[in-house]
C-alpha cells in the first residue's frame, strides 16, 4: 500500500494565526484538493496528521472539529478525491503528550493504523515541527511553502531551526504531488 501523510491548516487549507475554529474558516488552498485527488488516482492512500490545540485551549469543540473535518471531505468529494484517516492532537504544548507534533506519537499511530513502515512515506507539513515529527518517525520530510512555510524556509538557516536532513522544499501540495507522483507510484 502507498501511503501520504499531510499536515492540514498551511498545506490543504489556509492557515491562521487565531486557528480554524469553524467550518466557515476552513477555506481550501488553491490546488489542493485536486493534488489529493491525484494522490488518489495515483494509488495512494491518504492520512492527516494535525495538531489542534485549539480544542483543549477552549476555541472549539470536539463536535466543531468534525464539522470542519466533514466540511473537508465534502469538498475532497466534489473533484473525486478522498482522506483515509484524520489524525488530531487535541493538547497543548503544555501538556506533554506524546502525539501533539514534533513527537512522533500521531505519526507512528498512523504507520500502525495502516500497517506500513514509515521508512520512505512521505510526509508534507508547513512548519518546523512537522518535519521533524516526520523525520523522527522515518518518513519522507517534505515543506511546502504556503501557510507557515515560507517563514519555515526563511529561518532554516538557524541551527536551531534547521530543516531536516534531506527534506524537500516545493512551492505547494500541487508541486509535491507532482514529486510522489514521480518518485513513488
Amino acid at each position: 500500500m502507498k501511503l501520504v501523510i499531510l499536515d492540514r491548516d498551511g498545506v490543504i487549507n489556509q492557515d491562521s494565526a487565531n486557528f480554524i475554529k469553524s467550518p466557515n474558516e476552513w477555506i481550501a488552498i488553491p490546488g489542493s484538493l485536486d493534488a489529493m485527488a491525484l494522490l488518489n488516482q495515483s494509488g495512494f492512500r491518504i492520512a492527516v496528521a494535525t495538531n489542534q490545540s485549539g480544542v483543549s485551549r477552549g476555541l472549539f469543540d470536539m463536535a466543531t472539529l468534525n464539522n470542519i473535518h466533514e466540511k473537508m471531505q465534502r469538498e475532497l468529494a466534489q473533484v473525486g478525491a478522498r482522506v483515509d484517516a484524520i489524525f488530531y492532537c487535541p493538547h497543548a504544548a503544555d501538556d506533554h503528550c506524546s502525539c501533539r507534533k514534533p513527537k512522533p506519537g500521531m505519526i507512528e499511530e498512523i504507520g500502525k493504523r495502516f500497517s506500513v513502515e514509515l521508512n520512505k512515506v512521505p510526509a508534507v507539513g508547513d512548519a518546523l515541527r512537522d518535519l521533524q515529527a516526520y523525520a523522527k518517525a522515518g518518513c519522507q520530510p517534505i515543506l511546502v511553502r504556503t501557510g507557515k512555510g515560507e517563514l519555515t524556509l526563511a529561518e532554516s538557516n538557524q541551527p536551531e531551526k534547521a530543516l531536516p536532513e534531506n527534506t524537500w522544499v516545493c512551492a505547494d501540495l500541487s508541486e509535491a504531488v507532482q514529486r510522489i507522483v514521480a518518485e513513488y507510484a
